[in-house]
């Protein structure tokens, strides 16, 4: 992808009231983990350590017998139980970056009400959306994205956006490199501009974090662009302007060296292009830049490219990840089997990026779970996400969790004489691009069987203190002709 622009800081109204409906409130006490046997490794259950299996033998923490069954508890007696504990323990000390007001309406009255700054003890993290916890003597639900380990400084609202890092790497020509040797990612934006080479002459088009200024070059060379504005924010820049310079391209493209909310552009534009995709589509939330651009800039009757965009999602096997967990069931002539969990825990928590899909993997069609229409989109859209998703399984296999793409759209312009839109796919049936796929690892794997269903929700959520930064939650039910209706859920940083 090419350099990211720093967007505008989404301002504190904004983060009041995100998650008083759209998280549901943990179930269940602490538990206790058994301790993990070399004769676990012995069970047929193809070298996955199963934490389900953990938690059906574990006991409840100094649980009060009153309301509380099978460690399963009335959210309603909750404020209760942790109140009245003689053996309370303050797990951290958190403090709150923004203002947080529950909404009693709908049921969210152990919610803690904070504002920024308020000091805030945890006492358990049961849920990781929602910490138990007290504000001075006031206990309640906390929310997990509001807080951090550090008081709220003035340098909160620069440093989080992590510019110094982010711009730095894009000023690496290793990074260059690799964007301009993914064939498929930049043919596909050529491609889209000598297509729509009639729309483009004579126009003024706006390419927002340009890096290299390939984009730019294309614009002026293949669709004869009146004038380019090729805006980057690294110290690429200065090499950008003299590879301009290079190819005589300076009496179309001018290069601005600078963030894209600092910029004055003297005039509106015709089209606005940028690469701005990143993990999971949107890590690095260089679209909150261009949205800006858009809203500052773009003619009513201009064109955005990328048009659209579109998360897919479908249920998979990953035989190829197992290794990194049946590793460990013997290291030369040694049982390592305890370090299962341990390694689990390292290379799964977190999606496997740069993921290949492999062949006959999927188990149903691939569902897109989110959609984005860059012409009408607002950041504040995509700060918060949770759309359902459902499949039928199409071909029996072991479900070890979900894989996962995008797709970008070119439209926009009138299609003529049987031309068909362009699209970028990142999907494993195109040719593979830098991103490749993401594989969202679950900690148990499933047998499935064709005609089994999984039904469920995805919940994208932007880290409100590191910006560039989200995490996406699948919680989900399998309906299998084998083990009837079961549970799942598990939280994904993408990174923290």
């Amino acid at each position: 992808m090419e350099e990211k622009e720093r967007s505008a800081e989404p301002d504190e109204e904004s983060l009041n009231n995100k998650h008083g409906t759209a998280c549901n409130r943990p179930k269940t006490l602490p538990m206790k983990l058994k301790e993990y046997t070399p004769e676990d490794s012995n069970k047929d259950d193809g070298g996955i350590f199963n934490l389900e299996e953990q938690f059906k033998d574990a006991t409840s923490l100094d649980a009060k017998d009153e309301g509380i069954e099978n460690g399963v508890y009335d959210s309603e007696d909750a404020g209760d139980y942790y109140e009245e504990s003689e053996e309370e323990v303050i797990m951290e000390i958190v403090y709150a970056f923004a203002d947080y007001t529950s909404n009693e309406d709908d049921g969210s009255e152990n919610q803690l009400n904070f504002v920024k700054g308020d000091r805030l003890e945890i006492i358990a993290k049961d849920d990781p959306d929602w910490w138990w916890g007290k504000k001075n003597e006031t206990y309640g639900y906390i929310a997990s994205n509001h807080v951090k380990s550090n008081p709220p400084s003035a340098e909160d609202g620069v440093n989080s956006w992590q510019d110094e890092e982010y711009f730095g790497s894009y000023s690496q020509m290793r990074l260059h490199m690799e964007m301009l040797e993914d064939h498929p990612r930049t043919d596909t934006y050529r491609k889209a501009i000598v297509q729509n080479k009639k729309h483009i002459k004579g126009k003024v088009v706006l390419d927002v974090g340009c890096g290299s200024g390939i984009l730019s070059f294309f614009c002026a060379k293949y669709g004869q662009a009146k004038r380019v504005y090729a805006v980057e924010a690294s110290d690429f820049a200065h090499y950008t302007k003299k590879l301009v310079d290079h190819n005589g391209l300076s009496d179309q493209i001018i290069v601005i060296k600078g963030k894209i909310e600092e910029q004055q552009i003297p005039e509106q534009v015709d089209l606005i292009i940028s690469e701005w995709m990143g993990t999971f589509l949107l890590f690095e939330w260089m679209i909150e830049c261009v949205l800006y651009a858009r809203d500052c800039w773009l003619r009513s009757s201009g064109v955005m490219w990328p048009s659209h965009a579109h998360i897919l999602l479908v249920p998979s096997s990953a035989n190829q990840q197992l290794e990194k967990l049946q590793f460990w069931n013997s290291v030369h002539g040694f049982d390592f089997t305890p370090l299962i969990p341990v390694a689990q825990q390292e290379f799964f928590s977190k999606p496997v990026y740069n993921h290949d899909v492999e062949p006959g993997s999927c188990l149903s069609r691939p569902s897109s779970i989110l959609d984005i229409d860059m012409k009408t989109v607002s950041i504040f859209d995509l700060m918060e996400v949770s759309n359902p998703f459902s499949f039928i399984i199409q071909k029996s296999g072991t479900f070890h969790g979900f894989s996962s793409w995008f797709t970008v759209d070119f439209n926009g312009y009138p299609l003529t004489n049987g031309q068909v839109p362009v699209v970028l796919d990142t999907g494993p049936d195109f040719p593979s691009t830098h991103w490749k796929q993401d594989f969202f690892m679950m900690d148990e794997a499933v047998q499935l069987y064709k005609g089994d269903q999984i039904d469920g929700t995805i919940s994208i959520n932007r880290n409100y203190e590191w910006k560039r930064h989200l995490s996406v939650k699948l919680d989900f039910t399998v309906t299998s002709k084998t083990i009837g209706i079961k549970k799942y859920k598990k939280v994904f940083p993408i990174w923290r």
